[in-house]
């Protein structure tokens, strides 16, 4: 049985090599190419197709989370399986959460890919084992929640800013600087600067 399928990619080439790869006419049929997240949720919604490629990056707009989310609240909803670069645990998690059906690299074969979305149109999780393993931990002990302007802080942090350089670009007061990287602090469990750096870039959360 033939397993129709959406791309999502904002980059023209890449859609291009996908479709020559995968669109054999026998198990997967491309029905439909979106450059955005939201160009995939009217061409779903239209389309019907049993599954969304879809990468996790997408330019401006919506990314390959929120589209994944909106994707699996249409009737009916396709699976979804992120084609992506990226592996950040927080990525990784935060797809699964929002419905995907799986999440997978670029870096693997065509006929990976292929398999893969045949196993997501069958209603199947679909991680490379490692991957799996790192779901798997990151739901038994969840990221932190940062705020908004925590994450804010945090990326200024990360480029080497000063408490007086983040209060001038965040527009607050240096005291509640200080009073948001505490917070930080002690969410991710940590006691310098460098290593709540680290820790957010080795998570995804920046």
């Amino acid at each position: 049985m033939t397993t129709t399928v959406l791309l999502v990619d904002d980059h023209p080439v890449v859609r291009s090599g996908l479709r020559a790869v995968l669109d054999n006419g026998e198990a997967v049929q491309i029905v439909g190419e979106a450059a955005t997240g939201e160009e995939a949720i009217t061409l779903a919604a239209h389309l019907r197709p049993d599954v969304v490629l879809c990468d996790l990056r997408l330019g401006t707009g919506i990314d390959g989370i929120e589209s994944t989310a909106a994707l699996r609240a249409l009737n009916p909803a396709p699976a979804v399986l992120i084609l992506t670069t990226f592996d950040r645990d927080a990525e990784i998690l935060g797809a699964i959460e929002a419905g995907a059906a799986g999440y997978l690299l670029k870096d693997v074969a065509p006929d990976v890919i292929i398999d893969g979305i045949q196993r997501a149109a069958a209603g199947d999780m679909v991680l490379a084992p490692d991957l799996a393993s790192r779901v798997l931990r990151g739901m038994r002990n969840p990221l932190p929640r940062l705020t908004a302007r925590e994450i804010d802080v945090l990326k200024l942090l990360a480029t080497g800013s000063t408490n007086k350089e983040i209060s001038r670009a965040l527009f607050v007061t240096e005291a509640t600087v200080k009073s948001h990287l505490n917070h930080i602090f002690t969410k991710l469990n940590v006691d310098s600067r460098s290593r709540a750096v680290h820790l957010a870039q080795q998570t995804g959360l920046i």
